[in-house]
């Protein structure tokens, strides 16, 4: 209503005011105010309606002879044609930027596809927050598959953002997809991925890691058929959460330390998996640092465990939106990191994924062949 608006003010203004005081400026922003909001159909009548209405007062007012009359007229219809010519400027920007959207989630969809609801009988949902406005992808990656192990997870944050850390992430997800179905455990399935980056800092010609996105942290995750417990690795990122179906939460810190991929070279803390329980109805919950990290006005951390403790969801999906509303209240709507989150629930009533199997599947031979190095699950962890 704006443009309208401005037009009826200026004429009020015109026949309430002396002669020598002109409504021009309110006739010329009208069509200027259109230009950037409506289409050229409606910028054209706003702008042809200010021509008319400054050509009626001066055809009311008898001035309409008069050199002031026709600087003002001419005022009026320059605007108004430069006011034609932004419109269509900021239209084709648009275009470019739709068609840049498009391609944005088409992107994110190749690299960080998102996972089906169900996944060897585990319930899952995954969302990705980027911190720039209109990204769609950027530094944090999440990727969850079924294996003749058990379904195999992981979420991680590669350093750096921008299209370098967008490379990375494909590199990562690339090589987890194929480590996941072939490594017989989770500690080669890191290996694997801290090898791609390193491969890969090489084909570039990199001296280092450094000089390309090489440094990532990440989780790992494997959750065997038959057994009510999970398998962690965990490389140097934020701890897992387990909330059971009654709202207790539980923390899932590595007894050992163990460094992010991509710095193997400064130390030999590879790590190990290790087994906890995960009962019935219970969730996983992984994320990236910009889950905790995300700070409000006052620089306060979001604390997920605090946040999270005593509050039970219908399954993960409703999990992970109550978790983004919630960042987006504490941090005013904005952020200054991405965030991926990942919520795997173990349904209530079931025995795990895939049901019941021997332990020849976990323990034993894995799909490349190799025996598993991993000591057998028990139930109670």
């Amino acid at each position: 209503m704006l443009p309208s608006l401005m037009i009826v003010f200026g004429v009020v203004y015109d026949l309430t005011t002396p002669a020598k005081f002109t409504a021009v400026p309110m006739f010329t922003a009208a069509p200027l105010i259109a230009a950037p909001f409506f289409s050229f159909a409606v910028t054209l009548a706003t702008g042809a309606f200010a021509v008319l209405t400054e050509l009626g007062l001066d055809i009311y007012n008898r001035s309409l002879g008069q050199t002031q009359a026709y600087t003002e007229l001419s005022t009026v219809v320059t605007v108004s044609a430069l006011a034609l010519f932004i419109n269509r400027v900021i239209t084709r920007s648009n275009q470019k930027l739709a068609s840049a959207r498009v391609i944005a989630e088409a992107a994110q969809r190749a690299v960080l596809p998102t996972p089906a609801e169900e996944i060897g009988g585990l319930r899952i949902a995954a969302r990705y927050e980027a911190a720039l406005a209109d990204a769609f992808i950027g530094g944090d990656l999440f990727a969850v598959q079924d294996t003749p192990h058990g379904v195999r997870l992981v979420v991680g944050d590669v350093r750096g953002k921008g299209l370098g850390a967008v490379e990375a992430v494909a590199i990562l997800i690339g090589a987890f997809r194929e480590a996941a179905e072939r490594e017989a455990t989770l500690e080669c399935v890191a290996d694997r991925l801290e090898q791609a980056l390193v491969r890969e800092a090489l084909r570039r010609g990199a001296g280092d890691l450094d000089d390309f996105e090489g440094f990532a942290t990440a989780v790992f995750a494997e959750i065997p058929r038959g057994f009510g417990a999970v398998r962690l690795l965990n490389r140097g990122h934020p701890e897992p959460l387990l909330l059971h179906a009654d709202g207790r939460l539980r923390t899932l810190p590595p007894d050992e330390a163990a460094l992010p991929l991509g710095m193997k070279e400064l130390g030999n803390w590879p790590g190990r998996a290790e087994s906890h329980p995960m009962p019935d109805g219970s969730t996983l919950l992984l994320y990236t640092d910009g889950l905790s990290e995300a700070r409000n006005a006052a620089g306060v951390f979001y604390d997920p465990e605090e946040q999270l403790d005593g509050r039970s969801f219908p399954g993960p999906g409703e999990l992970l939106d109550a978790l983004v509303d919630d960042v987006r209240r504490h941090t005013g709507g904005g952020s200054t990191d991405d965030m991926a989150l990942l919520a795997v629930t173990r349904p209530a009533g079931g025995s795990g994924p895939g049901g019941p199997v021997g332990t020849a599947e976990v323990n034993g031979a894995g799909a490349g062949g190799r025996p598993s190095e991993q000591p057998p699950l028990r139930a109670d962890g």
